[in-house]
């Protein structure tokens, strides 16, 4: 284990998700997915989550911030983690075969890990993934009906093999502020960024396209203001490649 001074080393589904708005499509999906594996207690972490902020501010990307548990015990309980993102990042590791996990932890596209703040290792690794066919190849859309939300996801193209995947979506705080109290970032104001609040697996797609209808009683909450959803192979316990996603800014 590596100190948590450095890199913070260590040896997945949600709730709930998105709140009304009119979503009107983007015109070409985005690249990337990248996952931030962060912790309000780890000192190499704020350099990450605010590469994660720059992110979020390209449309070609959707950043997600995944805050863990596993330092809290340090000094400072994270007041954002989540004990499934835990497992999520503990997922990624076993399908790669490594014991690689650890803050600040990038995932991009469901493959490829580097060093949350190394934002060219991130930049790489979005261009590297990308060299597999399958990966973001699927196009998503989002739209609210009424009190629903509606996701429609497209069929597999000929020339894109995946036939599989599920559907996620996930509610999306765009910027939270944390003033930590104690621990290695004690004294320091922290702003999040594209925080996952809640998740919820909304249906299996099957390489054919497909819709689902999601309450919006089921997936508001505070703070929400804006949603994911994203396709990803596998499943929770085992997830895989990136097929595709959107985003939208619900306020």
């Amino acid at each position: 284990m590596m100190t948590h001074g450095c890199l913070s080393r260590l040896s997945g589904a949600l709730g709930v998700c998105v709140f009304v708005a009119i979503i009107r499509p983007a015109e070409a999906g985005p690249r990337a997915v990248v996952e931030l594996f962060t912790s309000q207690g780890c000192s190499s972490c704020p350099a990450a989550d605010k590469i994660l902020g720059d992110l979020s501010r390209d449309p070609s990307i959707v950043a997600l911030s995944m805050p863990i548990d596993y330092w809290d015990y340090l000094g400072w309980k994270d007041t954002l983690a989540d004990n499934r993102f835990t497992a999520r990042q503990k997922a990624y590791s076993q399908m790669r075969g490594d014991r690689d996990v650890y803050t600040p932890q990038v995932i991009v596209n469901g493959s490829a890990h580097v060093i949350g703040s190394d934002r060219a290792a991130i930049d790489n690794a979005v261009r590297d993934t990308k060299k597999n066919d399958d990966v973001m190849s699927v196009p998503v859309s989002m739209a609210v009906s009424g009190r629903q939300l509606n996701v429609s996801v497209a069929s597999a193209s000929a020339n894109h093999p995946s036939d599989h995947g599920e559907v996620w979506i996930c509610a999306i705080s765009k910027a939270v502020p944390i003033a930590i109290g104690r621990g290695e970032n004690g004294g320091r104001e922290v702003t999040y960024h594209n925080v996952v609040r809640s998740w919820l697996k909304v249906g299996d797609w099957t390489g054919k396209a497909g819709t689902w209808a999601v309450p919006m009683e089921n997936i508001a909450q505070d703070g929400v203001d804006a949603a994911v959803v994203y396709v990803q192979d596998g499943n929770r316990d085992r997830p895989g490649p990136m097929l595709g996603a959107a985003y939208t800014s619900l306020h």
